[in-house]
């Protein structure tokens, strides 16, 4: 079944506003829409996911910044996620179940 507009819309404001609030703001909208909308809570959880995967590999390059290598880690992981942020927000507002690459699947 096809997700109607204010589906599409939050799942897709989930990502946008992760620009303005890191994670709370994406949360927030994750844990008021998932009980009534299975195509918001997939996009919530992937944003979740996003979040804790990324994070990983930005702490991961900042310690490998000692090496130098990090140094450009961190520019390929920061364009790589201000990038699948915007590509998920697109597909999300399309009504697609995007997976974002390169992410754990824990939640």
């Amino acid at each position: 079944m096809k997700p109607n507009n204010d589906e599409r819309l939050f799942a897709a404001l989930i990502y946008v506003i992760s620009f303005f609030t890191a994670f709370i703001g994406p949360i927030i909208l994750w844990i008021v829409k998932k009980d009534s909308s299975s195509f918001v809570d997939y996009h919530g959880r992937q944003y979740l996911n996003f979040l804790i995967s990324y994070t990983i590999y930005t702490v991961i390059s900042g310690v490998l910044t000692f090496i130098l290598i990090g140094f450009a880690l961190l520019a390929v992981v920061s364009i790589a996620g201000f990038i699948f942020t915007i590509i998920a927000a697109i597909k999300a507002y399309e009504g697609e179940e995007y997976r974002i690459p390169a992410i754990f699947r824990i939640v």
